[in-house]
């Protein structure tokens, strides 16, 4: 996620600043063609380009809203991960044993929170598992751009790639080696909170009301991590997100086509005018697509990410504190370079 106030030069620039060449060279070859050769025939009227240009905006415009739908639902489900963290937590040390060993409640409550946190590192994990339509998974010059971003973003944060360490601190020996034998470990850690609450409630520890409270929290976390998934494993329909590529590349191709013979009606200076002006509006384009694409995956590893290991860090702090541990708490995860993962 980026949280600088604005979108800094450097940031647009690395999202869209290798663009600027291709396209340069191209207004200028145009307008070198047309001063040097007065090359009529390729030029074309400029109502048809400010038509598409108009009818290419509201289209993009189109994909961007669907992109941010999709980002701001994704931090609506981390949002509600908190909150039910949060409610999990306080219902689960506010109940009193009616009855049996209260050591071994304790000890019992304890585990369940640190399961807690162990699902949600697992949980972020699986989310950041590349798929074959996210920007880091594209092949040859662009997919290594991008699988160099998503290491420089690692190499910022020393608790990225930590997820084992995690899991070996809130997990047993026994849960840990489990995990290769399930290809959805986070959905086993909720079926094994279920599973210990139930044993809780079976030695009348806690009434089944309470039971029944802390079961709605196990499939509120249900319900997000497959809300999560759905957004992960269901791509924004290619259809529209191609032909709004498609058409954008059409469009920019088409633009000093147009716009030098409007220029050049102002003077024979007026041609390489043009060139600026086609450079600015076809990059104006070319960042409006990029924004909306790279938006559309909120989990792909990139800077445009919902910040998940902050907020896992966040919930890890806020239970441990809630259930006594006051001592070596881990730190909040800080922005670095404008960037909060």
């Amino acid at each position: 996620m980026i949280t600088t106030k604005y979108f800094n030069y450097k940031q647009v620039l690395n999202l869209a600043g290798g663009h600027l060449i291709w396209l340069s060279i191209w207004c200028s070859l145009v307008a070198t063609l047309f001063y040097y050769f007065n090359w009529q025939w390729m030029i074309i009227p400029w109502v048809p380009v400010a038509l598409i240009g108009t009818a290419e905006a509201f289209y993009v415009g189109f994909k961007n809203n669907q992109a941010y739908d999709r980002l701001w639902e994704a931090r609506k489900i981390w949002g509600g991960i908190v909150n039910s963290s949060r409610s999990f937590t306080s219902m689960l040390y506010a109940f009193e044993a009616n009855s049996g060993n209260m050591i071994d409640l304790e000890e019992r409550k304890k585990r369940i929170i640190y399961r807690h946190i162990a699902w949600l590192y697992t949980f972020r994990e699986q989310l950041l598992i590349p798929t074959e339509w996210e920007h880091i998974s594209l092949r040859r010059h662009f997919g290594s751009i991008n699988q160099k971003r998503n290491r420089l973003i690692k190499a910022g944060f020393p608790d990225y790639g930590r997820t084992p360490i995690f899991l070996h601190k809130y997990l047993s020996e026994d849960e840990l080696k489990l995990q290769s034998d399930y290809k959805n470990f986070a959905t086993y850690l909720i079926s094994k909170q279920a599973k210990e609450i139930n044993e809780i409630k079976n030695s009348d520890s806690i009434s089944d009301f309470q039971q029944m409270q802390l079961q709605s929290c196990l499939n509120q976390f249900y319900d997000y991590q497959g809300q999560a998934e759905r957004i992960k494993k269901f791509p924004s329909p290619r259809q529209f997100a191609s032909t709004a590529f498609i058409f954008n590349i059409i469009f920019i191709l088409l633009l000093p086509l147009g716009l030098v013979n409007e220029f050049a009606k102002i003077g024979a200076w007026g041609v390489w005018l043009s060139i600026p002006f086609c450079i600015v509006v076809g990059w104006i384009y070319i960042v409006m697509e990029l924004v909306g694409d790279y938006s559309e995956n909120p989990f792909a590893g990139l800077m445009f990410d919902i910040p998940m290991l902050s907020i896992c860090r966040t919930i890890e702090i806020d239970l441990l504190q809630m259930i006594g541990e006051n001592n070596d708490l881990p730190d909040p995860i800080s922005s670095k370079n404008g960037v909060l993962v």
